[in-house]
């Protein structure tokens, strides 16, 4: 992909790559599925679905059950063709959908449906099984979360030539609205919070990891055609690593396994042993 940049003389042409990557976030460590590049004019959504399908295809439909995604995926077309293949869905509900938005704030002004209080946090959440979506002509249910932490910041004040320093207890609160096709059941609606934070996993621990650590944004080879290659293969070698740490050494340490960065750059270390020894 390319676009146009405007500097301060010229205007040249930057070319990016974009990429939609299909994670199991349920599981005690994420795990990357499949990975498929965005093509010229080809919009996220509509690579992430067709991504779906392939993994439907390859893996069949029981692979998942249920998407978890932001409020970008939460459109029409998209949740009618995940229906269609047979999945269930949780997505952020924010101002892309602002007919809904206002709907479940209306209904959601009262006592909460339920309270969870811990030391420095307390949970609120709302819970509506059945919610008006106009844009798609149907009902949706919807769960709002308030979320309260108190966290404790060292506030420094100046008296006189001298600094002082004082912890203060300061509030913070943050509101969720999620929205899903997901029959609870006897399953409580937190359900529905804790599986649409959980997504935030493969920011802080899959897509992290891949650009920071494995340099995933930066290729060594130019041509387009190496660059998938050469991007799939770090992604299977991450992940193939990432299953190995957990699975066998985690599992069989007697103590401390430390993180697997630092088991990555040991296995690094290794083969450069190994090729200096062969040398």
């Amino acid at each position: 992909m390319k676009h146009k940049v405007h500097g301060k003389e010229q205007i040249a042409v930057q070319y990016y790559h974009r990429i939609v990557v299909v994670t199991v976030i349920s599981s005690s460590f994420p795990v990357p599925l499949g990975v498929r590049f965005q093509k010229e004019g080809e919009g996220e959504v509509a690579c992430a679905l067709t991504l779906l399908q392939d993994l439907v295809g390859h893996l069949g439909p029981r692979f998942v059950d249920l998407i978890v995604g932001d409020a970008l995926y939460l459109q029409a077309p998209f949740v009618k063709a995940v229906e269609e293949l047979g999945l269930y869905w949780v997505f952020n509900l924010k101002e892309n959908q602002p007919e809904l938005l206002k709907e479940a704030s209306r209904w959601t002004t009262g006592p909460p449906t339920g309270i969870q209080s811990e030391t420095d946090r307390e949970l609120r959440w709302w819970h509506l099984p059945e919610v008006d979506w106009p844009v798609a002509d149907r009902l949706v249910r919807v769960v709002k979360t308030v979320r309260v932490d108190q966290k404790r910041q060292v506030k420094v004040s100046q008296e006189g030539a001298h600094r002082k320093k004082s912890k203060t207890t300061v509030v913070q609160q943050s509101t969720n609205f999620y929205t899903t096709n997901f029959p609870l059941g006897s399953i409580p609606p937190l359900f529905i919070h804790q599986i649409g934070r959980s997504r935030w996993r493969i920011d802080t621990q899959v897509f992290q990891t891949l650009t920071v650590d494995c340099h995933l944004k930066q290729p060594s080879a130019h041509q387009s055609t190496a660059i998938i290659v050469l991007t799939m293969i770090r992604l299977l070698a991450y992940t193939l690593s990432l299953v190995f740490f957990q699975r066998q050494v985690c599992s069989h340490a007697r103590g401390n396994p430390g993180t697997f960065l630092e088991f990555a750059k040991r296995m690094a270390y290794w083969f450069v042993a190994l090729a200096l020894n062969t040398t």
